[in-house]
C-alpha cells in the first residue's frame, strides 16, 4: 500500500502547480507540510540491534492534523472524553454531504458557507425529529465541521451524531426510536 505522503511527494509538485489557484491557502500548506513526512527530510534516531548490531533508521512524522500517519494516537485520546458525555442510549451517524453542484460556491467564503452547512443540517434534523411520524419530540446532536477528509474531499459531508429516541415537546418524557 502506497502511503499517502509517497502520493504526495511524487504526484504533489505538479497537482499543486495545476490546481493552486482552487485550493485553499490552508490546504497547500497542509499538503507542503506533509509530504515530507517519515522520510530523512525530518530527521530521526538511529537505533542497534542488541542482538546483530544492526542499524535502524526511524524517521520523525509531520505532525500534521490531517495526515493519516501522524495523528491517531491524540485522536483516540482526544475522542475519550467526549465520548463519556454521551448519552447511554444507542446513537447513529448521518453524514450531510453538499451536493456536487454547489462544492466550487461552497469553497469561495468557506467560513460563511461553513456556518450555513452546519446550520442548515441542524434544523433539517430538528424538523425531521419533531415530526409525529419520525420522533415526535427534540433531539440532541452534535454536527462536527471537517476542513476535509483523509481523502482530501473538499468540502466533507457534515457529519452529525444524533441519538436513538428523543425528549417529548413538553420535555417530561423519553421517547425510544420508533
Amino acid at each position: 500500500m502506497v502511503a499517502l505522503a509517497d502520493r504526495f511527494r511524487r504526484h504533489g509538485p505538479a497537482d499543486r502547480a495545476k490546481c493552486t489557484d482552487r485550493l485553499l491557502p490552508s490546504h497547500l500548506a497542509a499538503l507542503e507540510a506533509m509530504a515530507p513526512c517519515r522520510t530523512e527530510t525530518l530527521g530521526g534516531p538511529v537505533s542497534q540491534c542488541t542482538a546483530c548490531h544492526a542499524l535502524a533508521y526511524s524517521s520523525h512524522a509531520c505532525n500534521n492534523r490531517p495526515g493519516p500517519t501522524c495523528q491517531p494516537d491524540e485522536t483516540t485520546q482526544w475522542l475519550a472524553k467526549p465520548r463519556e458525555l454521551l448519552l447511554p442510549v444507542p446513537s447513529c451517524l448521518i453524514p450531510f454531504p453538499l451536493p456536487e453542484a454547489l462544492r466550487q460556491t461552497a469553497r469561495s467564503p468557506q467560513q460563511r458557507m461553513d456556518h450555513l452547512l452546519l446550520q442548515t443540517s441542524s434544523a433539517a434534523l430538528k424538523a425531521l425529529a419533531l415530526d409525529p411520524r419520525d420522533r415526535g419530540g427534540q433531539v440532541g446532536m452534535l454536527g462536527v465541521l471537517h476542513t476535509w477528509t483523509r481523502a482530501m474531499a473538499s468540502p466533507p459531508p457534515i457529519p452529525s451524531l444524533v441519538p436513538g429516541g428523543a425528549l417529548s415537546p413538553d420535555s417530561s418524557t423519553w421517547l425510544p426510536p420508533p
